[in-house]
């Protein structure tokens, strides 16, 4: 496997090397940029743009104002900028060295130059595949929480676990969202007892923007990302936001207050508080099977962050507190009713999570040269029971990450390396089965970077980790990004990721039946391959940008642990993968701007998701074999009102086996596709906004999501078993209120 993953590697690089081999020229430009102000003095310019003329193929200068800027062939003139001073234009066909002084500009006051950037975008210079939902984009649906963030983007789909809980998931490359790297501001978090329900622990308007990147990640950020990551940027206090509140209420009784406030202490301090509450105790059971529609959940979370900046050194401090309450289950339910055949059924879930992060850097002089620590500790208590089920459970986890950046050579050849640890402990019992264990995980990365302009970028990761369950183990990435012409971005990556599941707190929303789970052997360490290709392709059509993704990923397992529903309809099973398990997705998007204002997206995927399941390799049950997504944003033209239409097409998948239930309420062997819709309008205002919507537009619900509803108690009851909505058309209004430093 090593071999082929090299000649894989290998290849785009020696096709790259090929296809620029002809617009490479040998010969160097050189020189300096120097500044002269209204006095006269003449100052070397760091950071001033050169750039060939009819191409953003160009470099910056360094601190001494000096550039080396290759030639190429057919481009005779460079474009020489730096703000505050006038552009000027030179022709170098013969030049090979270039000192140029630009003049400083006229200052004009009163002028604000303003654009519109698309709510979703793709990074253009980066070798990663990696897709921004901005904070303009997050604001198209009223985004409760991360779960709620995906509603817009093709790439993420987000569905509940189980028909009781309210605890949802996430999938990327058609696999389970465990596979997939979370993160905050490149620190690890979500993991582990979080799984479940930690898509709720972060409420929406606290995020600035979302960075969805598929495939393997850089060996930077550990070795966890399979199927990728998912990176979340807080709003930071030395943005230009100064205060923000927002106020949401729906037709479910589920009423939200939003917080921040941001201030400078100091020239180089600057701090930011956020806050959120929420509560839902509406009772609802609009299918009248018993059941509550939705938990009952109180929710309160609060969040200090600090910022120093520094001339060399900057660092970002942060303390962070959660504490939710969630009650689910029968109508007749109330707290603590002891569970025994005759009483209503109920489940409450109470969690406490505490978080501290920090992050030191230091920028030498040197250029392109830094050093970085970030240390992050979490600590999570969950006291929960399901019915009769008791699960408790904590953790205490310690994650830092030491990385030094420098260059080799020059500023084309950069080297990333650096040291991290992670330590996780659990304690866990699930009524008299104990979990309780702890992880040690040291490693070693390095990462070379080559980049030539803007044409081709090479990225190759490499590192080595020691558990103390599972013993040393090797992470090998490549990444490579070409550009042939302006308009069109390749990028292909290959590499290995690794993770420790975690089999009851990944799993937690089958503690919503009365299936028993039986560990046939203990877990190993899953480990996959993941080979990914990417095509971007930008056209213009009637002064209208366009653009077009599309992208194939495949995820091959060496070990996988699997949770097997099939073999019979009272017990999960849980063994290592003896067989084959992949994951091949297929994506095609269309992002455009037919009108000024009008932002349209367009896109569909294919997922083949098999895993070798009680000795068969079959399709994984529960997952949608295609998705199609339809995005209407508009704007008017004085930016007055604003309206958001989304169309999700799910297709069907498979169900799991439903032999052995009785014939009475047994159901197909698959789902059928459904469709859902959310709009949205929003009236604007110069500091806030008012915005009215309703997700699921036309109330499509899965019919009987609980199996057995009517007796919980019973062998056969199961509220696991769900691949829809399972409520129905949700109203909702609220107000937004921002302020600006």
């Amino acid at each position: 496997m090593n071999k082929i993953f090299l000649k894989i590697g290998l290849l785009p690089i020696i096709i790259a090397t090929l296809l620029t081999s002809k617009t490479i020229a040998q010969e160097t430009i050189t020189g300096r940029v120097f500044g002269q102000d209204e006095k006269g003095e003449v100052a070397p310019l760091p950071g001033a743009n050169i750039v060939w003329a009819g191409s953003t193929i160009g470099v910056s200068t360094n601190a001494d104002g000096e550039f080396s800027l290759q030639r190429i062939e057919g481009y005779k003139k460079v474009i020489i900028s730096f703000v505050g001073f006038k552009t000027d234009t030179l022709s170098i066909e013969h030049n090979v060295v270039v000192n140029h002084t630009l003049s400083q500009s006229v200052n004009i006051e009163g002028v604000t130059v303003s654009t519109t950037a698309a709510g979703t975008h793709f990074h253009r210079l980066t070798p990663i595949q990696t897709q921004v939902i901005s904070g303009g984009e997050l604001r198209k649906a009223a985004c409760c929480n991360l779960s709620e963030s995906f509603e817009t983007n093709a790439s993420v789909d987000v569905s509940y676990s189980d028909a009781v809980t309210g605890a949802k998931q996430i999938q990327l490359l058609g696999l389970a969202g465990t596979y997939t790297q979370m993160q905050f501001e490149n620190i690890p978090t979500l993991r582990g007892l979080a799984a479940a329900h930690g898509l709720g622990y972060v409420p929406g308007t606290w995020m600035e923007s979302i960075q969805i990147s598929k495939g393997t990640a850089s060996v930077a950020n550990g070795y966890e990302s399979i199927t990728g990551q998912i990176n979340i940027e807080y709003k930071k206090p030395w943005d230009d936001e100064k205060m923000y509140l927002n106020i949401y209420t729906n037709n479910l009784g589920m009423a939200e207050l939003n917080a921040n406030y941001a201030f400078n202490v100091s020239d180089k301090v600057s701090t930011m508080v956020l806050a959120h509450g929420s509560h839902l105790g509406n009772r609802v059971d609009h299918n009248h099977d018993s059941f509550l529609d939705h938990p009952l959940t109180t929710q309160y979370h609060l969040f200090n962050r600090w910022k120093y900046q520094g001339k060399n050194l900057e660092s970002d401090f942060g303390v962070k507190y959660m504490s939710e309450d969630r009650q689910a289950g029968q109508m007749d339910y109330r707290s603590k009713i002891v569970q025994k055949e005759g009483n209503p059924y109920g489940i409450e879930i109470e969690t406490q999570r505490f978080e501290i992060f920090s992050k030191a850097g230091y920028i030498f002089e040197r250029e392109a040269t830094s050093v970085g620590f970030i240390n992050a500790f979490t600590y999570h208590d969950q006291k929960s029971f399901y019915g009769v089920r008791n699960y408790d459970a904590k953790q205490q986890t310690y994650h830092s990450n030491l990385v030094f950046i420098t260059y080799l050579g020059n500023t084309n050849h950069s080297i990333k390396t650096g040291a991290n640890f992670t330590y996780d402990n659990y304690e866990e019992q699930l009524n008299t089965l104990n979990l309780d264990r702890y992880e040690r995980v040291p490693g070693l990365y390095a990462e070379y970077t080559y980049k030539y302009l803007e044409m081709l970028t090479f990225m190759a990761g490499y590192r080595i980790d020691h558990h103390n369950r599972f013993g040393y183990f090797t992470t090998p990435r490549l990444h490579l990004m070409y550009k042939p012409w302006e308009q069109l971005t390749i990028r292909t990556s290959a590499g290995k990721g690794y993770r420790s599941p975690s089999a009851i707190a990944e799993n937690s929303h089958l503690l919503a039946s009365n299936r028993q789970f039986v560990f046939e052997e203990n877990a190993k360490m899953e480990e996959a391959w993941n080979f990914g290709i990417n095509l971007i392709q930008r056209y213009k059509v009637l002064d209208k940008n366009i653009s077009i993704s599309t992208d194939y990923y495949r995820t091959n397992f060496v070990n996988q642990f699997i949770v097997d529903t099939d073999r019979d309809v009272s017990n999960v099973y849980l063994y290592n993968l003896d067989g084959e398990s992949y994951s091949n997705s297929y994506q095609i998007e269309i992002n455009t701007q037919p009108a000024k204002g009008l932002d349209l997206t367009l896109a569909y995927r294919i997922n083949d998701v098999k895993t070798t399941i009680n000795g068969k390799l079959q399709e994984k049950p529960l997952i949608s074999r295609n998705k199609g997504l339809i995005s209407i944003s508009y704007k008017t033209p004085l930016k007055k009102w604003q309206f958001d239409y989304t169309v999700q097409l799910n297709g069907g998948g498979r169900l799991s086996n439903m032999n052995g239930y009785p014939a009475s309420i047994q159901t197909e062997d698959n789902f059928a596709s459904f469709t859902t819709m959310n709009i949205q309008l929003t009236k604007l205002f110069r500091k806030w906004d008012l915005y009215i919507g309703v997700e699921n537009l036309t109330g499509f619900k899965q019919s009987n999501p609980i199996i057995y509803a009517e007796n919980p108690y019973n062998q056969y009851f199961d509220a696991s078993q769900v691949w829809g909505p399972i409520t129905g058309a949700k109203y909702y209004a609220g107000i937004r209120i921002s302020t600006w430093k």
